[in-house]
């Protein structure tokens, strides 16, 4: 709903207060008359009402010629749509991404807008104060505004420059459904699902981009394994202690030819190195030794202290702790991982499995005290239990 209404009246702050001023008034109407048949298409409309009345309240001299042309289309028939895919939320991922806007913005304002995720969580996915975060948001919808950006999918020659943003916006939405940063529930599966959506409609719109057809066999990858992520309490589940029987097979299969596909296209990318980690994982017995390989493929596509710190992981289990240890220490030292709760969890099971209780149960609190997901902090507690037996 929001992303239709953004694309109808060209405002951010004008499409949000005016959802949430059809929200409001569904509580008022809906309890008293009962929930209309369908609901989804009450609201719209009333958002589009609200628009309209706050756009008639705001005129001024200098743009009513401008606001009255809105009015009238806004209370017409709706405009035909433009580009090969019809997705209102794909075309504002697009208007997210424009290049008018510096790159951590266009990604902070497509999570914002479209994956519903709070301030906070987009703060967190950025290794930032959340304060900033909220005025990055801020400053990229009024550089939409000032800059009149148009809300659409653009033309086949700009698409290439306007991928990568968008990739990682659907990148992002994907993690924190498939790993929560917060909350009680490991996975978010409304997140997950969306941003699969959202993958196999960029595959439609652009089936020679190798990196799309990468990124979503990505993620149908992990998909595929999420019902065997958590035990029957909602409890965490290694990936070396899960019931394959559990695991979505089929779309293991999609997700592996859709990768097959990518690198038949060429040109090799992050998403398809990172499809191939996932793949890998789905062996039995895995072979850390070839993951590590690839974590090192995938530095030098994209330099990364996540990346390096994923790439001490598959060491320390293709080569032992203490060489895991040895890739690892230096990013302890990284400012923009020293609250990056995934470091000091690694950090704490190497030391654990080099047989250094002691430091292990000092980054096992660390790692605790940044973790604000129930699940994980629960697991990350067992494991610190565990060192005192």
């Amino acid at each position: 709903m929001l992303a239709t209404l953004i694309r109808q009246v060209g405002d951010f702050q004008l499409a949000e207060d005016a959802v949430q001023d059809a929200f409001e008034a569904a509580v008022t109407v809906w309890e008293r008359d009962g929930v209309p048949a369908n609901p989804g298409a009450w609201v719209t409309t009333a958002a589009r009402r609200r628009a309209i009345d706050r756009l008639r309240r705001n005129k001024s001299i200098t743009d009513r010629a401008e606001r009255l042309a809105e009015l009238m289309r806004l209370d017409g028939e709706p405009p035909e749509d433009e580009g090969p895919i019809v997705d209102d939320r794909l075309r504002l991922i697009f208007t997210c991404c424009h290049p008018a806007l510096e790159p951590p913005a266009r990604v902070a304002l497509t999570l914002r807008a479209l994956g519903g995720l709070t301030t906070g969580e987009i703060a967190r996915a950025f290794l930032v104060a959340e304060p900033a975060m909220g005025k990055r948001i801020v400053r990229a919808k009024r550089k939409i505004a000032d800059a009149h950006i148009p809300y659409r999918v653009p033309s086949d020659e700009d698409l290439p420059e306007r991928l990568r943003g968008v990739l990682r916006v659907v990148y992002l939405i994907f993690n924190e459904g498939y790993a929560a940063t917060e909350g009680d529930r490991l996975i978010r599966e409304e997140l997950c699902a969306e941003a699969i959506r959202l993958g196999d409609l960029l595959c439609l719109l652009m089936p020679g981009e190798p990196e799309v057809w990468g990124l979503s066999a990505l993620m149908l990858t992990h998909d595929a394994r999420r019902a065997a992520r958590v035990d029957a309490n909602g409890g965490f589940v290694a990936l070396a202690e899960q019931n394959r029987g559990l695991w979505d097979h089929d779309r293991i299969r999609t997700a592996l030819q859709r990768l097959e596909l990518a690198v038949r296209i060429g040109r090799p990318g992050e998403y398809q190195v990172q499809a191939a980690i996932a793949a890998a994982e789905l062996e039995d017995p895995i072979d850390w030794t070839r993951i590590a390989e690839l974590y090192g493929a995938l530095a030098t596509l994209n330099p990364s202290p996540v990346i390096e710190l994923n790439r001490a992981v598959a060491v320390g289990l293709a080569s032992g702790p203490a060489a895991g240890l040895e890739v690892l220490e230096p990013l302890l030292g990284e400012p923009v991982l020293s609250t990056y709760q995934p470091l000091h969890a690694a950090h704490a099971d190497l030391l654990r499995r080099a047989g250094d209780d002691r430091g292990a149960a000092c980054a096992y609190e660390q790692a605790i005290s940044l973790t604000a997901n129930a699940v994980e902090r629960e697991e990350l507690e067992r494991r610190l239990k565990e060192l005192s037996k």
